[in-house]
């Protein structure tokens, strides 16, 4: 039976923490893998830079309300990441439905959402390294990782920022569906895997630029 993967969208979400990892995901056939974009409410959400003129516009499939069963929650970060840790609905929406899920994977800022929601304590994460404190501050009961590419805890994988989760997301296919299916696809996409979780050279620029996440 297929999976569902939805990917979560805000106002200002980061774009490659979106479509980099959709670019490996949706490349899985549909009897595999199914992907549904979702958001507060369906419809347009602007990505990338906040400006009218900048902005890239995306269109969710589903409102958190009507959004079908998920197997696996795709999370990014960005700017909007700020107004995320506020937004009740989006927290509700992810404890209602990240318990339910075989994996929930962030990106980036991401992590912070999920900490502030709750989810990750108790477990092993990390975040996008020049931004690190926005989302460690948001839980002393997480056990941050400073140092990795991304962090495999089971039901949670979060990435370290932007270009990571792309790594991230090869790494969830090769688990979930083998090697040699992620290395296809890695190949087919033309894509250097970088399959060492713990190599993180990015940590060297740690809390960098702690006042506004990527």
């Amino acid at each position: 039976m297929a999976r569902t993967l939805g990917a979560i969208l805000y106002e200002g979400f980061e774009l490659l923490d979106l479509f980099g990892p959709l670019e490996i995901f949706a490349t899985l056939p549909e009897e595999q893998l199914k992907v549904v974009l979702i958001a507060e409410q369906a419809g347009e959400v602007r990505g990338g830079a906040m400006t009218q003129s900048s902005a890239v516009k995306v269109m969710a499939d589903f409102s958190f309300s009507d959004a079908p069963p998920l197997d696996l929650l795709l999370l990014p970060g960005g700017i909007g990441t700020l107004t995320e840790l506020e937004n009740d609905a989006m927290l509700t929406f992810l404890n209602d439905r990240s318990p339910k899920a075989e994996i929930t994977a962030s990106v980036c800022s991401g992590s912070a959402i999920l900490a502030k929601a709750g989810l990750l304590d108790g477990r092993k994460a990390t975040s996008n390294k020049q931004f690190f404190s926005l989302a460690s501050s948001q839980s002393d009961q997480v056990e941050w990782v400073e140092q990795a590419r991304w962090v495999d805890d089971g039901e949670f994988v979060t990435s370290s920022g932007v270009s990571a989760g792309t790594d991230m997301a090869l790494a969830i296919v090769s688990r979930l569906y083998g090697e040699d299916v992620a290395e296809q696809i890695a190949e087919g996409a033309e894509y250097t895997w970088h399959r060492d979780a713990d190599v993180d050279p990015f940590a060297a620029h740690l809390n960098k630029m702690a006042d506004t996440p990527s």
